[in-house]
């Protein structure tokens, strides 16, 4: 029998360790409550043994997360993309050890490349085991480093909270991109301190903590561009990520300045702004708006690297058109082009830089007659595309289906294209109404397969917005197994299949570079319809030109998802606006 003070000394180490474990929780609850803590509400992943106890903490934790259980870990991280692209939040994916891990890379790839915040959770194989070879081990580690920009394998649990906020701080600040957390089996069974759980709202969103332009240099920048007689703004994606559209515009209009844009940066102004003169380069630039960027003796490029695409392989700017560089990344100032002012700077404060200059400056400004230029530009342009839009071809050309999907698409749509057949098209033709994240297409490394999970994550992120995904057959066939997460989410998303049954950007490569030397890239043609009928959709499949407004606006106008298989021309024989094709 204890005494009095045994009983005392029992009953005050129960207390602690009561109060202790209350205190505390397993890693795999502390990880749910870290990404609960950054504002974290859908994550989009994939089950695997690894995975079992981060699932049950999803199970028993009361929180207001949505998990989207996907087909394909590559899927998931799409979701995880475009989610992020429509929201300005950190899009999360998830998924399993080994393939999981592997699988997953593609997307975090395209968005770090792309700029955009995506963190990919892979789960691991116990520390205990390393070294061990146990099933699916693999440095996951070294696998993401040089796809992400924070990327650690987590060895302890109490460092778990530590480690998510370092991953968002780095997500969400300066140019903003990707991250990975390995998450061992074993340590998801040890305790964290409940205490150490807490996140930085600023880090809910991007960009955070926006860095303003050193002193002087924005008035540099615009005395720069005053002194030019034909100057042309470039915009990258850098505008629409900062959210620096109103900024843009203002500018723009207060000098009539034409605005061309890379593919990403779709979306810095409307496409039908009387100054949008839309994309320019090699993928989606047309004769007519490439003239802009030949003609210019100043270009101001705006959160855009300058990369391959948008310069046609920088054909142009060629030496002696002037540079000044607007970017949050000082590694892109100066990469390509010599450059006469660099504003390394969040985009909206840098923007804000330059109208406040401008408010203060005294004297007259000049008005450049960017509005006339670009109203000519896109005359002589769109009279080209109407033509081949109301044309009889034999076959439906991508033209018509761009034409009947311009005039159907409400104003607020989200488009999401695969890189291949629609994606010129769509770059060129466009015709949406508002500034903003409308358009999104994976041109960092695209991959084929994209837009069909993009569009899911998109929906997710902008449910009261109708989304729209474009792809050709080729990419169909790479992702159409998650038609069933599309029908178990009931999302209205409507697919639109380019149907040529080839890989088409490459047919059209060999047609032009090979002298037609076609080599193993037409495959058998498949019903898509058929299949997506399958899966639950509601499906159209469409052979005639006469049929395509009906089933376009029954498409769009239905409550639930809905894919329209087109039986198109092929791209080898089509007016692609891809420069290098059009020589």
């Amino acid at each position: 029998m204890l005494s009095a003070a045994e009983n005392l000394t029992l009953h005050a180490v129960t207390t602690l360790l009561g109060d202790a474990l209350q205190n505390t929780m397993n890693g795999a609850e502390a990880m749910v409550r870290s990404l609960e803590a950054h504002g974290v509400r859908h994550i989009f992943g994939l089950c695997g043994d690894t995975t079992l106890p981060f699932y049950d903490a999803m199970h028993n934790l009361d929180h207001d997360i949505t998990h989207v259980l996907t087909r394909d870990e590559r899927s998931a991280t799409y979701m995880a993309d475009a989610y992020s692209r429509v929201t300005g939040r950190v899009g999360v994916c998830e998924g399993p050890s080994g393939g999981g891990a592997t699988y997953i890379l593609p997307g975090l790839i395209e968005a770090n490349e792309s700029s955009y915040a995506v963190l990919a959770i892979t789960t691991d194989i116990s520390v205990g085991s390393y070294g061990k070879y146990p099933l699916t081990e693999v440095d996951q580690e070294a696998l993401m480093r040089p796809l992400t920009k924070f990327n650690t394998v987590i060895k302890r649990a109490d460092h778990i909270p530590r480690m998510v906020r370092q991953a968002f701080r780095a997500m969400t600040t300066g140019r903003s991109g990707s991250a990975h957390l390995g998450l061992p089996y074993d340590i998801q069974y040890d305790a964290v301190p409940s205490d150490d759980i807490w996140g930085d709202a600023k880090h809910h969103t991007y960009p955070a903590y926006r860095a303003a332009p050193e002193p002087g240099v924005v008035d540099a920048a615009v005395e720069a561009i005053l002194t030019a007689k034909s100057p042309l703004i470039v915009c990258g994606g850098g505008v629409v990520i900062a959210g620096a559209m109103d900024e843009l515009e203002r500018f723009a209009s207060r000098l009539d300045l034409a605005v061309a844009t890379s593919i990403s940066g779709k979306g810095s102004l409307a496409d039908t702004h009387p100054l949008s003169l839309g994309v320019v380069g090699s993928n989606g630039g047309t004769d007519e708006t490439w003239e802009m960027m030949e003609e210019a003796d100043l270009v101001i490029f705006m959160g855009c690297r300058a990369g391959s695409t948008t310069t046609s392989r920088w054909e142009a700017p060629k030496p002696g058109q002037r540079i000044v560089h607007f970017d949050c990344d000082p590694m892109t100032i100066g990469a390509n082009y010599p450059t006469e002012v660099g504003v390394v700077a969040d985009l909206k404060l840098a923007l804000k830089g330059v109208n406040d200059y401008l408010d203060a400056r005294e004297g007259d400004v000049p008005a450049f007659g960017g509005s006339v230029k670009v109203a000519d530009i896109k005359e002589r342009k769109f009279t080209k595309f109407q033509s081949l839009a109301q044309s009889d071809a034999e076959l439906i050309i991508p033209e018509q289906i761009i034409e009947t999907l311009n005039r159907h698409l409400p104003d607020d749509a989200v488009v999401v294209s695969d890189p291949g057949t629609s994606c010129p098209y769509y770059n060129a033709y466009s015709q949406q109404k508002r500034p903003g994240r409308q358009y999104i297409t994976n041109r960092a490394h695209g991959a084929l397969g994209y837009s069909l999970s993009a569009a899911l994550g998109a929906w997710y992120g902008r449910p009261e917005s109708k989304v729209v995904a474009l792809m050709g057959d080729g990419s169909f066939a790479f992702a159409c197994g998650e038609l069933e997460t599309v029908v178990r989410s009931n999302a209205p998303v409507t697919y639109i299949v380019f149907s040529n049954s080839a890989f088409g950007w490459i047919k059209a490569s060999q047609y032009a570079d090979c002298e037609k030397r076609y080599y193993n890239v037409d495959f058998n043609r498949t019903n898509q319809a058929a299949v997506a009928e399958a899966f639950g959709l509601k499906s159209w499949r469409v052979e005639k030109v006469e049929d395509m407004d009906k089933v376009m606006a029954e498409a769009l106008a239905y409550d639930g998802p809905t894919l329209i298989d087109v039986i198109c021309q092929p791209l080898e024989e089509a007016a692609a606006p891809v420069r290098r094709w059009m020589g």
